[in-house]
């Protein structure tokens, strides 16, 4: 059991005045495996005065400080990378084949990269514009509200930028996987940052987060979650007029293109199932020509009985296949299968997987890895995201309607295209309305811009533009030779 009863607020890890904890239950076991405290309103405002302190030393601080701060968060997150990956496998059931490197190693990695470039003085905080000085000044305190399914990740790409740019923050991370979150903050407590700097409590979304989002002295809001909590995150900023940063939902299309290689299909039955399918760029609708669909299904039917096995997550499956762990919860365990029930009654051809436990898993929230085939882009698989291990076949007639069909909902965050011809591919992907796309397998990039379109986003994370994000352009204009304005005299 890891127990954890208190917050860090001021530069102190201190009791919080909320009352009771949340449990944290291991996914794979169902059993209670960690218990973090439940922060109220009141901490929200001790958290929201201390960082609202420390903003002006902080900010004035000399870009190379800073940097060196994050550069020992990033060696502390490296030397605890063994110990975070572990509990992040037993807190939310991610293999431990891949914990290790895209649950940590990449999150360390963010942090680094912001530090390496405030310390190499590589970023331009002035430039000069005509008589114009211009110098880009940190937004202010950063309310940073995160998600459960890359725990880790999804703080770094707000905490690195935002502490970088010389705002302070205040970090509440989901509630139902916290324990890896509390790894890392005492990673950035035990690096010594000025009090106030970073402040991190647990707490319910509805009393903690809508707080932190109400708070008159939270300047900015970066929140990553469901597009239905993040239009009400937008709403309720509103009222103060706070700057906003949403990373959304995603219902990502695949697009495997006439010319394509059909090795592209197995690709993206792999892609679809990443943890668990609790990702928001997974890759969920397959779009494939229409003379190629049933082929494509019985790749898709291939990969799923021979190269995925659900299972414990801690053990490394039969050589050549690929481990994927149970849900998060029972209750995204009951989602996921009502998806699927949809699926079936709304006429898709159930490929692979399906209602069934997968085999000799009587325990935890495991569903099945699932393919529906003949799915129709209207139907409620094709439409919503499920976050889950399923994924749509869905046939097209040409290439206008395959972009039709991969346009043809409300989000735009990730995807991929497949083509012989990576300059026909290019040019499709020019015309899909997405934040980003991965030509033929192209590798996911820390440093490049992530940022979502439509319903799946406002804003961007990670790299330099991550780093922008935090930052707002301040001019000053000075005289030209010695010379006032006119209306000076």
């Amino acid at each position: 059991m890891r127990i954890h009863d208190r917050i860090f607020v001021g530069g102190e890890w201190v009791l919080p005045e909320g009352r009771g904890s949340f449990e944290i239950v291991n996914p794979t076991t169902e059993a209670i495996c960690g218990r973090i405290p439940r922060a109220s309103a009141s901490d929200v405002d001790r958290a929201v005065r201390a960082a609202r302190c420390a903003l002006v030393p902080w900010k004035l601080l000399p870009p190379k400080e800073r940097g060196q701060y994050l550069l020992r968060i990033a060696d502390l997150m490296q030397e605890r990378a063994p110990a975070l990956a572990d509990t992040i496998v037993e807190e939310l059931g991610a293999p431990a084949g891949m914990t290790a490197q895209y649950m940590v190693g990449f999150p360390a990695n963010t942090i680094r990269f912001y530090a390496e470039l405030l310390t190499s003085g590589r970023f331009p905080f002035e430039e000069q514009i005509g008589n114009s000085l211009v110098v880009k000044e940190p937004k202010g305190v950063v309310a940073a509200i995160t998600p459960w399914n890359y725990p880790i990740h999804q703080i770094t790409a707000k905490v690195g930028p935002a502490l970088a740019a010389g705002c302070t923050v205040v970090v509440k991370p989901s509630e139902v996987v916290a324990l890896s979150c509390f790894g890392f903050a005492e990673c950035v407590a035990d690096a010594g940052l000025p009090p106030g700097v970073f402040n991190f409590l647990s707490g319910e979304g509805r009393e903690v987060g809508e707080a932190l989002v109400r708070h008159p002295d939270v300047d900015m809001v970066s929140f990553t979650g469901s597009t239905a909590v993040g239009r009400s995150t937008m709403a309720l900023a509103a009222q103060t007029v706070k700057d906003v940063s949403l990373e959304l939902g995603g219902k990502a299309a695949n697009l495997v293109l006439d010319d394509a290689d059909l090795d592209a299909v197995a690709a993206g039955v792999h892609h679809a199932y990443v943890n668990s399918g609790q990702t928001c760029a997974a890759w969920t609708r397959m779009l494939v020509p229409r003379a190629l669909h049933d082929e494509a299904c019985r790749i898709a039917r291939e990969t799923v009985l021979h190269k995925i096995e659900a299972g414990d997550p801690r053990v490394a499956p039969p050589s050549g296949k690929t481990r994927i762990g149970p849900l998060v919860s029972k209750r995204q365990w009951e989602r996921v299968r009502d998806y699927i029930r949809s699926g079936i009654e709304e006429g898709a051809t159930l490929v692979a997987g399906g209602l069934e436990r997968p085999a000799c898993l009587e325990k935890g929230w495991f569903v099945a890895p699932t393919v529906f085939g003949n799915v129709r882009p209207e139907m409620r698989i094709a439409q919503e995201e499920i976050f889950g291990p399923v994924l749509t076949i869905l046939a097209y007639d040409d290439e206008e309607d395959a972009i039709r069909i991969a346009n043809g909902t409300i989000y735009g965050l990730g995807g991929a295209i497949w083509s012989r011809d990576v300059a026909r591919a290019l040019r499709v992907g020019r015309r899909i309305d997405t934040g980003g796309l991965d030509i033929n397998g192209g590798s996911f990039n820390q440093v490049a811009p992530f940022r979502g379109v439509k319903q799946s986003g406002i804003g961007c994370e990670l790299g330099v533009y991550g780093l922008e994000e935090y930052l707002g352009p301040k001019s000053f204009q000075l005289p030209i030779d010695g010379k006032r304005a006119h209306y000076l005299g």
